[in-house]
């Protein structure tokens, strides 16, 4: 795994050992001078434990990159296993079936371009996050990751060992390529510089990197870093895309030149084969003769010097906000087994954008909303929400729950006698929409997504085993005022008015009691959101966040909600985490916790 923009110094220099390969066997140490090698990176999108489906993308995709005249394919962190395999790797028999599956892959793998694939390899010491270098029918060598990063969503220690085996570089069609794995590329005077010195002319990273908003922009600098530190080596960097529970990948994979720069760039929330011919700096005969040559069959070169490859554009940030949240969602239903999802629309903005978002990834057709109208809920919602699904093109339904709610209220009427309603009369209705949209999805084998933001979970603004009763949160790391700016981009997007001015312009409210609005009971969100992102992201105390200019009486109120809301967000369904620290796997907080 990548780096989340967080640096350690680690890794005392190793040393370094070498093998080459080349066509036809040995050859004189500087018989050819070869200054361009094709580069195939093979941006796909795996599945964590589908070992024998993974090798399958690997082998078709192989044969893409042979028929572009490769030398040299790069496939994903852990290409066989999935990324991140988790407690899976505890299994025996899954890290030995990983193992079966890459050498039945390497067999088929016989045509001139080498592979780099990643895979668990369990051997005597423990586990290793490794990749595999393959030719020729067969694995001749494998590689250990050295750098395993522990922080915020990694926990990697946990289940693999780090490489401590002496380094090589391979030699492929007459170029000395020095091989590493993700959180390699962070480590400043780590495995890069010390491939450098040890003579490689291009220095290739195989990646299972996750995104969050602008995460592109600080790969991309932290590597250009490592192309100073090993003197201006050329950086290929590779990275799977797709979605896994809460991660979700971004692809973007890139080069970089010996200045750093970016000269080929692959595109974002997709499935690319780029290919890149990169030109390298000529032989230095003296590195060359400081190291012993394996020759094993390889490639001859077949890239011409001064090729162009393709730099796809980065989206805006809510446009590649928006894709990364379509990919998460599209790859939670169907790798799951799923085809449909259901939803609550009330006709306010987040259950609107949550449809809109579902419907991308899925196909309209796909997603089936519910009209749930209590006797709070106003006609403008509503008819908004009807009018939006039909703009869209979703089926939608009405199941009023006022029948629902009477009759909970006189069951519970002896029970609650002289006690004024209040917050418990609100979350019934919450609660019995969640078991109308919890029925549907039993009887249709629909699956049920949740509809409530960021800014709401953060502070408890939810009903548990109500609004968040579900499989999948769709914008569960969406700050409120970033669903107002993805719905206006939206619209922008499709030329149209999908989601009607009036659901976005309404003043937000639950509608549980009479002319309720969030900010009856919440701080302005332009007010608030700063706040949670400081708080939560930013890891202040209230003294901290005073410091910085927010008002203490709003910052005490606003974090103890927060603090107190734990319990209920470890009850919530997963969601793709979109921001430098989502809630989940990202944020782990005691629930039980006296410090304030």
């Amino acid at each position: 795994m990548g780096r989340d923009g967080e640096r350690s110094a680690r890794e005392a220099p190793l040393p370094v050992s070498r093998f080459r390969t080349h066509f036809g066997g040995w050859r004189g140490l500087y018989a050819e001078s070869v200054s361009v090698l094709r580069v195939a990176i093979c941006q796909i999108n795996t599945t964590v434990g589908d070992l024998s489906g993974n090798a399958d993308l690997v082998r078709s995709w192989m044969a893409e990159a042979e028929r572009e005249g490769a030398d040299l394919a790069l496939f994903p962190e852990l290409t066989i296993s999935g990324y991140p395999p988790e407690d899976l790797l505890l299994k025996p028999g899954f890290v030995a079936e990983n193992r079966r599956i890459l050498d039945e892959l390497a067999a088929d793998l016989t045509g001139d371009c080498v592979a780099v694939v990643g895979f668990a390899d369990g051997v005597e010491g423990g586990i290793y996050n490794a990749l595999a270098v393959v030719h020729g029918g067969v694995v001749h060598s494998t590689y250990h990751k050295r750098a395993l990063p522990n922080y915020r969503v990694f926990d990697e220690e946990r289940v693999f060992v780090p490489g401590t085996e002496p380094m090589r570089l391979h030699e492929i069609a007459g170029i000395r390529v020095g091989m590493s794995i993700c959180e390699d590329g962070w480590i400043a005077g780590g495995p890069i510089p010390q491939l450098a010195a040890g003579g490689a002319q291009i220095i290739v990273n195989i990646n299972a990197s996750p995104y969050y908003r602008n995460k592109f922009d600080v790969r991309v600098a932290e590597m250009a870093n490592r192309v100073q530190e090993a003197g201006g080596v050329p950086f290929v960097y590779g990275n799977q895309v797709g979605g896994q529970d809460e991660l979700v990948f971004d692809g973007s994979s890139f080069v970089l030149d010996a200045a750093g720069a970016v000269i080929a760039k692959a595109g974002h929330c997709v499935e690319e084969l780029l290919v890149v011919d990169v030109d390298v700096a000529e032989v230095d005969v003296s590195v060359e003769a400081l190291f012993p040559v394996h020759t094993i069959t390889g490639p001859t070169g077949r890239a011409s010097a001064g090729s162009s490859a393709r730099i796809a554009p980065q989206p805006n940030p809510l446009d590649e906000l928006h894709d990364a949240l379509v990919l998460a969602t599209r790859d939670y239903v169907r790798k799951n087994g799923f085809t449909d999802v259901c939803l609550g629309l009330s006709g306010g903005i987040d259950s609107t954008l949550t449809a809109a978002i579902a419907a991308d990834a899925l196909g309209p057709e796909n997603v089936h909303c519910v009209l749930m109208p209590s006797r709070y809920s106003s006609d403008h919602s509503v008819s908004d929400a009807v009018d939006f699904a039909e703009r869209l093109g979703v089926s939608h339904r009405t199941i009023p729950i006022e029948p629902a709610h009477a009759a909970f209220l006189d069951m519970f009427a002896e029970s609650f006698a002289g006690r004024d309603e209040g917050l418990t009369e609100e979350n019934l209705q919450s609660r019995i929409r969640g078991v109308i949209l919890m029925g549907l999805t039993n009887k249709f084998g629909w699956l049920v997504v949740t509809t409530g933001n960021k800014s709401e979970a953060a502070v408890g603004y939810s009903t548990l085993y109500g609004d968040t009763a579900g499989a999948y949160a769709v914008i569960k790391d969406v700050y409120k005022l970033d669903v107002y700016a993805l719905a206006l981009r939206y619209n922008e997007r499709e030329g149209r008015e999908v989601i009607p001015e009036s659901v976005i312009t309404k003043p937000p409210s639950a509608e549980l009691r009479p002319d309720q609005r969030d900010d009856q009971s919440l701080p302005p969100y332009e007010e608030l959101d700063p706040l949670l992102e400081a708080y939560i992201e930013g890891d202040h105390t209230l003294a901290e966040l005073v410091d910085r200019g927010f008002d203490e009486a709003v910052a005490s109120r606003i974090t103890r909600l927060v603090d107190i809301a734990e319990f209920k967000r470890r009850q919530t369904p997963l969601g793709a985490r979109v921001t430098r620290k989502g809630f989940g796997r990202d944020r782990r907080l005691p629930i039980t916790n006296g410090f304030r």
